[in-house]
């Protein structure tokens, strides 16, 4: 039985649409929703970037600060939303985060073309290794 919703945010306009989809979802089925977004790590990274602050405990503390006030901002339409921001990887983070209980929605198509090329979709990455059901949201 689903207990709570997850929605997978990248600040796209398809995450979005699939943040507004789980919160119709939620509204029908009577269940807590939230919006999870994933900080990653840029990669690879450069030999240069300690020295340039980019890995440093600041900066990473500075990142989720902003992430936490950009999610704030998408989520404030759809009261009662809690809020998760974690580093890592998007699919690898939504797929640990979920449980059998949990609804996952993700968005079909998020960043670019070619990043999808290089690196795989989110939302198929997700939906093959998720121990739940998954909501996709076309784009």
């Amino acid at each position: 039985m689903v207990k709570r919703i997850l929605v997978g945010v990248d600040f796209s306009e398809a995450s979005r649409k699939a943040l507004a989809t789980a919160h119709e979802w939620a509204g029908r089925l009577g269940l807590p929703v939230t919006a999870f977004h994933v900080l990653q790590v840029p990669a690879p990274p450069l030999p240069e970037a300690e020295s340039l602050g980019i890995l440093s405990a600041d900066w990473r503390e500075k990142l989720m600060e902003h992430a936490v006030e950009q999610l704030e901002a998408w989520a404030q339409p759809f009261a009662g939303t809690q809020l998760l921001v974690k580093w890592g990887r998007p699919a690898e983070a939504l797929v640990a985060e979920a449980d059998a209980d949990t609804l996952l929605v993700v968005a079909s198509v998020g960043h670019s073309v070619f990043e999808r090329m290089l690196f795989g979709g989110t939302a198929t990455k997700v939906v093959k290794h998720a121990p739940c059901d998954v909501l996709v949201v076309r784009g």
